[in-house]
């Protein structure tokens, strides 16, 4: 479905039609219903990027199972759980936000974007059962996770996730387990919530329009924009441009001019999943199952086992296996976006990351390469009996991940989400990928207070804020709120029909 509504020199111009700019754009909305707003995507649908459900895992990311967001052991042999604590938060504030949109008419049929599934984390060896067994001690103690199961019993785990037994030899194995984990198809709830923000006065949604160049004039942003049907450009200015065009994200960022954009580079990843089309072999698991890193792996790359609902369709991925892209888009990247990002103020750093990251290079081209029966062995890890002929392999999305000055000096890759704004805070961009989808809310919430102060100061702004996200300006981790953390989640779960 295309879209061609257009507001002339709007106050908010969102580049990108994913999870960000979707949850942006309706949040700006409710919050000041006089703000007008224009979305341009470059693809004939909305969030057909990275936020699209086959480009993702869909895990609705909340620290439950991924074992990547706790450090190794502390000499004691305890775990800090710090880290998953504050990503359960966030993703609640997602919960929060799309179940006040369910309830106020804005979105329906939540079950067309977000279902319940239990969240696991898998492992085997002694060690990593150990890791596994002090990680759930830690993390079962706070109320996000009080409900977390954990066992080194075959039959139990066996009832969990059958495929993780079938065929399994006899080493330690241990699981943990939560029944409160979610299958999101973020690709979905954008074209919801952008299906709602056309509808509104003053807003405006065009697909097939590309953005080409950014530039700061009286005040205002002068946005060059093309109509890829006719050919055509022309310009539009807002006071805020919010940038969260995925991979094309960079290239707008260093076109914009802004100091806070210099020396940024960007890291491409590719990704790639095998799905299971054997319908007895999808109804046997129901769960998203998280494993250990692999040596030289990203942490966007560590190996899971996951059901997944997309277009009301069970389904069964497994992956992602990475591997090495120039491209920064699936869709609409060209093999050139590398070389043409690399500008004489990030050079220097861009050459520093390669050199200390052979090793990864080495393995995205290895992973790249990879046969099938290769990618077979990684999957009988977690499915010993699988079977080649039961699954094929797809493109997964792209991850541009933000490279800084500082990182050069490291010599490391980030993996996280990053938030670039501007001094005046007339612009911000995303760039980064995990857990960025699920945190999307929090990440547009830290934005709004950012860059929409104001709009947060008065009585009827705070109000409308609480409405929208209940516990956005609470400390829901502290003991103290457990009650209230239980109260606000229930409702949003129901809502959601999560319960």
């Amino acid at each position: 479905m295309k879209h061609n509504s257009h507001i002339q020199n709007p106050d908010v111009i969102l580049i990108g039609s994913g999870v960000m700019s979707s949850n942006l754009g309706a949040m700006l909305k409710r919050l000041e219903p006089s703000l007008s707003i224009q979305v341009y995507e470059v693809t004939d649908e909305l969030a057909q990027e990275s936020s699209h459900g086959w480009n993702n895992a869909g895990t609705g990311h909340a620290g439950i199972c991924e074992l990547s967001y706790t450090p190794k052991a502390e000499a004691d042999g305890t775990v800090n759980a710090a880290n998953p604590i504050k990503i359960f938060e966030q993703f609640d504030h997602s919960k929060q936000f799309w179940a006040y949109a369910v309830e106020e008419g804005m979105i329906s049929n939540p079950k067309e974007f977000i279902n319940p599934v239990p969240h696991i984390s898998f492992v085997h060896g002694q060690a990593q059962v150990d890791f596994l067994k002090a990680r759930h001690a830690a993390m079962s103690a706070h109320h996000f996770f009080a409900e977390m199961e954990y066992s080194t019993d075959r039959d139990t785990i066996a009832s969990w996730a059958p495929l993780l037994l079938a065929g399994r030899g006899e080493v330690p194995i241990a699981a943990t387990k939560m029944d409160g984990g979610t299958d999101v198809n973020f690709g979905e709830v954008s074209r919801k919530l952008l299906g709602w923000l056309a509808q509104q006065p003053g807003c405006g949604v065009a697909s097939r329009h590309r953005v080409t160049n950014l530039t700061k004039k009286d005040g205002r942003w002068e946005v060059v924009v093309k109509n890829l049907e006719t050919g055509e450009s022309f310009e539009n200015t807002a006071k805020f441009v919010f940038v969260g065009a995925g991979g094309g994200s960079l290239p707008l960022l260093q076109k914009s001019g802004i100091p806070e954009a210099k020396g940024l580079g960007g890291f491409p990843i590719g990704g790639q999943w095998l799905v299971c089309d054997n319908p007895e072999i999808v109804a046997k698991h129901q769960a998203k199952v998280y494993g250990q890193a692999l040596d030289a792996a990203p942490t966007m790359a560590v190996p899971h086992l996951d059901t997944r609902i997309l277009d009301g369709k069970k389904t069964l991925l497994f992956g992602p296996f990475a591997a090495w892209t120039t491209k920064f888009l699936n869709k609409e990247g060209s093999f050139l976006d590398l070389p043409l990002s690399v500008k004489p103020d990030n050079l220097a750093t861009l050459v520093k990351i390669g050199i200390s990251n052979l090793d990864l290079v080495k393995y995205l081209v290895q992973q790249g390469t990879q046969s099938m029966q290769d990618r077979m062995e990684v999957l009988h890890v977690f499915y010993p009996a699988a079977k080649a002929n039961d699954w094929k392999l797809i493109d997964a999305g792209i991850r541009v991940q933000a490279i800084k000055k500082t990182d050069g000096e490291a010599g490391i890759v980030h993996y996280g989400t990053e938030v670039i704004t501007n001094e005046d805070r007339s612009i911000s961009a995303l760039l980064g990928a995990s857990p960025g989808a699920s945190v999307s809310v929090n990440i547009v919430l830290q934005v709004v207070k950012t860059c929409f102060a104001k709009l947060l100061e008065t009585p009827e702004g705070r109000a409308r804020m609480t409405a929208m996200i209940p516990t956005w300006d609470e400390d829901i981790k502290l003991p103290e709120k457990a009650d209230r953390f239980r109260s606000v989640s229930r409702h949003a779960d129901e809502v959601l029909g999560l319960v």
